[in-house]
């Protein structure tokens, strides 16, 4: 018997599958895009280059072929997955680089096509905080009215010095401050964490997830770090090593995380895929459904559930910011 409400197979998290499944009763798959965006922090708005970790795919690696149109690449993965799953419906993923970063007309002439597709049934778009201005929110706001609409926000560490380090180029603040918007207008959003960063220590990354789960959102995905082939991190550890994250400690730290997320937060990912060609470290991440099953067994050995830590008294005390804090389901 599954003591968990939100998941159809005895995980004790609100898994992605249970949500999409219950809402949407069929089975949904994520198609990814790449609508051909660029980053604030490649063309010299605020940095060059990207975030350290980052290809020159802008973390679309798995995305559509930039050369070939939307359309083209959205029936190109549509068909592979309905090899497997041939009654699947879709979610139009746009997923490389910021999603936002552009004028608002660009954003429908992007985005709407995809509004008239029988078979998609949503919408999920990633994007940076910093690329929220208003009139993008208001126009967020009413695409969220003609379909279903998830935004996949960036924030990756709450510690400003990490942020600083990685090149992120914006604050937690402005993490919050684009996070408030959406939530103004009732658009849904998911955050990205990254579990590993240089010199983040355990107590930093706990201390990510907590103020995350305190948080007004709906969703999250959770990453480990990559070091990819031709990243400006990868001279940087070539040059000069940094501790990584070993799989035990890495799937301990994500049983833990969890205890902190409330339960009504959908889990969208626990863990990360890299190309195996690019891939330098961790090497143990290739072997994900292993880590994923081993996350399930220290859940069951520890007794944990996702939010199991949560008490009125822990959360009264976390040091997180006082603003943008998660309201309670209706």
């Amino acid at each position: 018997m599954n003591t968990f409400p939100y998941s159809f197979d005895n995980k004790r998290y609100h898994t992605y599958n249970y949500f999409l499944k219950n809402k949407y009763k069929q089975k949904i798959a994520k198609v990814s895009l790449n609508a051909g965006f660029t980053c604030p922090n490649r063309d010299g708005t605020r940095g060059f280059g990207g975030c350290i970790f980052c290809s020159d795919s802008g973390s679309g690696d798995f995305a559509g072929n930039v050369h070939d149109s939307l359309q083209k690449q959205f029936e190109n993965v549509s068909a592979m997955m309905r090899r497997k799953w041939p009654d699947c419906q879709f979610i139009a993923y746009f997923q490389a680089n910021s999603n936002t970063y552009a004028p608002v007309k660009q954003l429908k002439a992007t985005f709407e096509p995809f509004l008239q597709q029988k078979d998609v049934v949503g919408l999920a778009i990633a994007t940076r905080p910093d690329c929220l201005n208003e009139d993008v929110c208001d126009y967020l706001y009413e695409l969220s009215q003609k379909c279903d609409l998830y935004i996949e926000l960036g924030l990756q560490t709450i510690h400003n010095q990490t942020g600083q380090f990685i090149h992120r180029g914006h604050d937690y603040q402005t993490f919050l401050d684009g996070l408030s918007r959406l939530r103004n207008r009732k658009i849904d959003v998911c955050v990205h964490i990254i579990n590993g960063l240089p010199y983040e220590t355990r107590k930093m990354m706990l201390e990510t997830a907590k103020a995350v789960g305190q948080l007004d959102i709906q969703g999250i995905k959770i990453h480990n770090l990559f070091i990819l082939k031709n990243t400006i991190l990868h001279h940087i550890y070539e040059s000069k090593p940094f501790p990584l994250l070993s799989r035990g400690e890495y799937i301990s730290l994500v049983v833990e995380q969890l205890a902190y997320i409330p339960e009504h937060i959908v889990v969208e990912r626990l863990t990360g895929d890299a190309p195996i060609q690019d891939l330098v470290e961790p090497l143990w991440s290739i072997k994900k459904v292993t880590i994923l099953n081993d996350i399930d067994k220290l859940m069951k050995e520890k007794n944990i559930f996702q939010g199991s830590y949560l008490t009125k008294e822990n959360i009264k005390n976390a040091d997180i910011p006082l603003c943008c804090i998660r309201k309670d389901p209706e």
